[in-house]
């Protein structure tokens, strides 16, 4: 018997593959309040000018953390990762459609990835 099969019998004999189920409780219930909270505390409309600002650029910023290291890690090479990001920046900074930044940015990794 290998170690992980151990493991779970371990797991069985001490009651602990139910306990499973009150850990997806707690989660679903605790997501369900991260959600459900500010719905409903928050009825008035909101004035402050700083949370406002916040609270708008809030999914910029998620989708930015979790995009970026993504970008760099897909590649076999982060070098290439980055080059391709780069080329993404330049070609959007100068207000191209995102079909040519798409293309340009895969182009310039698939050829860094054959070079490295």
């Amino acid at each position: 018997m290998n170690s992980s099969g151990f493991m779970l019998l371990a797991a069985q004999e001490h009651g602990l593959l139910h306990n499973v189920w009150i850990y997806i409780a707690i989660m679903a219930l605790v997501t369900y309040l991260i959600r459900m909270l500010p719905l409903t505390l928050l009825r008035k409309e909101i004035k402050n000018r700083i949370l406002k600002s916040f609270l708008y650029y809030v999914p910029y910023v998620t989708l930015s953390v979790m995009t970026f290291p993504a970008i760099l890690h897909a590649t076999q090479s982060i070098y290439s990762g980055a080059a391709g990001f780069f080329t993404a920046l330049l070609l959007a900074y100068k207000k191209q459609s995102l079909p040519v930044v798409a293309v340009f940015s895969c182009l310039v990794v698939f050829l860094l990835e054959l070079v490295i």
